[in-house]
């Protein structure tokens, strides 16, 4: 099928004088949580809240830290998450994708508003 990318936009709410940060986040449904690399962190001066253990590809369990709040925007969407800081590249996880009602396109490669809300995240709460 391919990797999917969407250039979002991480904002640290808690400091609003700080620059926005832009990254090219790999989209996977099949992965949970929104995770970061440790120089966004830095750039957005966001504080560790917890640690979490995680469950690596390979089988292997390694413990990462986890901040927040995060503030993401993908067009005209906003959501808030914490964030696993790992790896070299921002990947936007299942959680994120669907606070924010976004789609994945696999035909196109696209990460996309829900085409049956598209003014509006919807969202399921019962």
């Amino acid at each position: 099928m391919g990797l999917t990318t969407a250039s979002i936009k991480l904002i640290n709410p808690r400091n609003r004088e700080l620059e926005p940060v832009e990254v090219e986040a790999l989209a996977d449904t099949g992965a949970v949580h929104l995770c970061i690399p440790q120089h966004i962190q830095i750039q957005l001066a966001l504080e560790e809240i917890d640690k979490k253990e995680v469950a690596l590809a390979d089988g292997s369990r390694r413990l990462v830290p986890y901040v927040g709040p995060i503030e993401l925007r993908y067009k005209n969407r906003i959501g808030f998450a914490g964030a696993l800081v790992m790896g070299d590249q921002a990947l936007l996880g299942a959680i994120p994708m669907e606070d924010m009602d976004l789609v994945l396109i696999p035909k196109t490669r696209e990460v996309m508003v829900n085409p049956n809300s598209p003014n509006i995240a919807s969202a399921v709460a019962k």
